[in-house]
């Protein structure tokens, strides 16, 4: 079986030479060295010049007045935006999740127990069938419950000619072409899902199975669930200090105030001309008042304040894209050092996502931020684009309006091609420890031999797990819905819904942060699968399943090799 899998794999050489066998090889390599220290040097020149930019604007701000403004911002933002408390006690005493219970895991009694069980999550999983059915259930209901709204509404008469248009969207709710519209929409998409379900079968099984694999890797290390808090928690940080140096720059300088009668007809008001206010001297003006222009832009801080501005704008881009390509350096690490251990989980080494984030911070510094600073470069040019078109866009005719759509698409397209480029250059980083050059070469030229697999597995994958974050905020979103809208009673007076007068906002907010929450976490599973997949990839084309060359993939992913073989051409 070996050798006909072996033969069916491409040996096209336009995309270079398949991964030969390698006895000595067995998951990410420690003896590596530091890779593009010239990025790395600009990056961290970059970083320092960042950290001047931010003390010369909080350093020209002339008079405490100006930094108020600062504080006033901080104050709206700390006590009129609203953050929701999460409750996390919903997943108690339910052992049969489709992701493990973290908490379970975290507070699991028997240690000696759970470490000779490799420290695998002691729930359980729901089957295969539960991932092609779950999804369709909840599109069922949605339609049950817009027919059911809409056959009210038609009995009752409601209809929205009767209302025009009004900013109170509660209304909407309460006539039936609203809910037609939703039934319809609905309906539209739960047919594309059972479409997939029919044709896809086999691939969706197989892709699943993937999911799985991932799933167990990520129960043998679980703090790799807690990696994307520390990733937000430096995204805001990046944030908040781009917000700040942008005020401080803004407002930096000394404000400058000019006398100016608000009320010419009184008094001799025609030759108030100043930029002082005396009372004595413009005694004979009664309206004379002493107004902001603007802050001083004669020095040489304020005459580059839009430069500043620019590099305040790139170097944040730069920062952020940094903070992501760290994270998935560090997850590809750790998850490649699952599948290239031959005896799992005995040869999974200890603390893997610790691993992986010293070596990327001790030897990539400078590929993951050349990697980031390509992204950064396409995202300035949309950045550009998106300001062109603003200013320009009432003197465009037909013609440039189209080149202008085209130019954005294109650049889209590039950054959607750059993102998916660099996931995967991190991966082939965080195993072999090559720069971003050859890992992407190699990346790519890896997915181009097994394009056919990139396509049916990766895509699959991909689309399973949108169903799997769709399937998460929208049952939280309908949940909030019935809560707020009072058709969820609870019982005592603590709490009634009803009294809201304007309940769309809580369940906008719970949606967002239930989205963000959980793009999160699956951005996880994400990286473990496409990490997963090119290992196993890899995996294809250096070995061979004999007693010799052994593959190192468990009997999970054995089978995606077995139904794959088994496809008719």
């Amino acid at each position: 079986m070996g050798k006909k899998q072996k033969e069916e794999q491409p040996s096209d050489s336009g995309y270079g030479e398949p991964a030969q066998f390698d006895p000595t090889f067995a998951g990410p390599i420690n003896k590596r060295g530091c890779t593009d220290i010239i990025c790395c040097i600009l990056f961290m020149a970059v970083i320092v010049g960042y950290m001047v930019v931010g003390i010369l604007g909080e350093t020209s701000l002339a008079t405490p007045a100006q930094a108020s403004v600062i504080h006033l911002v901080y104050n709206m933002t700390h006590y009129f935006i609203p953050f929701p408390s999460l409750d996390l006690t919903y997943s108690f005493n339910r052992p049969n999740v489709f992701y493990f219970d973290i908490l379970k895991c975290a507070t699991t009694v028997n240690v000696m127990a759970a470490a000779l069980d490799g420290f695998q999550c002691p729930t359980t999983q729901v089957e295969n069938l539960w991932v092609i059915v779950l999804p369709v259930c909840f599109f069922i209901v949605g339609i049950w419950h817009c027919y059911w709204e809409y056959s009210n509404y038609k009995a009752n008469s409601a209809t929205i000619s009767e209302i025009g248009f009004t900013t109170n969207f509660e209304v909407y709710l309460q006539v039936q072409e609203t809910w037609l519209a939703f039934l319809i929409i609905i309906s539209v998409a739960e047919a594309i899902i059972l479409l997939t379900v029919i044709f896809l079968r086999k691939r969706i099984l197989i892709a699943i199975a993937l999911i799985q694999e991932a799933s167990k890797a990520i129960s043998y290390m679980m703090s790799s669930l807690l990696y994307p808090l520390f990733t937000a928690v430096l995204l805001l940080v990046c944030v908040a200090y781009w917000g700040v140096t942008a005020l401080y720059l803004a407002t930096s300088g000394g404000p400058v105030y000019k006398v100016v009668a608000l009320n010419s007809s009184q008094g001799d008001c025609m030759s108030i001309n100043g930029t002082t206010f005396n009372p004595s001297e413009y005694s004979h003006c009664p309206s004379a008042s002493c107004i902001f222009i603007k802050y001083n832009d004669e020095g040489l801080l304020q005459r580059n304040l839009f430069n500043l501005q620019i590099y305040n704008v790139v170097a944040f881009l730069w920062c952020a894209n940094f903070v992501i390509a760290l994270g998935q350096c560090t997850l590809a690490g750790a998850f490649a050092s699952y599948y290239w251990a031959f005896n799992k989980p005995n040869d999974i080494p200890m603390f893997p996502v610790s691993a992986g984030f010293m070596r990327s911070l001790r030897y990539h510094v400078g590929s993951l931020a050349f990697g980031a600073l390509i992204l950064t470069l396409v995202q300035v040019v949309r950045i550009l684009l998106e300001y062109i078109d603003h200013k320009t866009r009432s003197a465009q005719n037909a013609c440039a309006r189209f080149l202008m759509c085209c130019l954005k698409c294109c650049f889209w397209c590039l950054e959607k091609f750059i993102k998916f480029l660099n996931r995967n250059a991190y991966i082939m980083i965080a195993i072999y420890g090559k720069n971003f050059c050859v890992s992407a070469k190699n990346a790519f030229m890896l997915l181009m031999r097994n394009v056919i697999r990139v396509v049916v597995l990766d895509k699959v994958t991909d689309l399973l797990l949108f169903f799997g974050k769709l399937l998460v905020v929208g049952g939280v979103g309908v949940l909030s819905f019935f809560f707020f809208s009072g058709r969820i009673l609870l019982p005592g007076n603590t709490f009634r819904s009803e009294t809201l007068n304007y309940y769309w906002m809580p369940i906008i907010v719970v949606v967002i942060g239930t989205y963000l929450i959980a793009h999160g976490f699956f951005s996880v599973y994400n990286m473990c699968v496409d990490t997963l997949f090119l290992c196993f990839l890899e995996d294809l084309e250096r070995n061979d399943g004999s007693m010799g060359k052994p593959y190192f993939m468990s009997k999970n992913l054995m089978k995606i090799l077995n139904k794959s073989n088994k496809r008719p051409k």
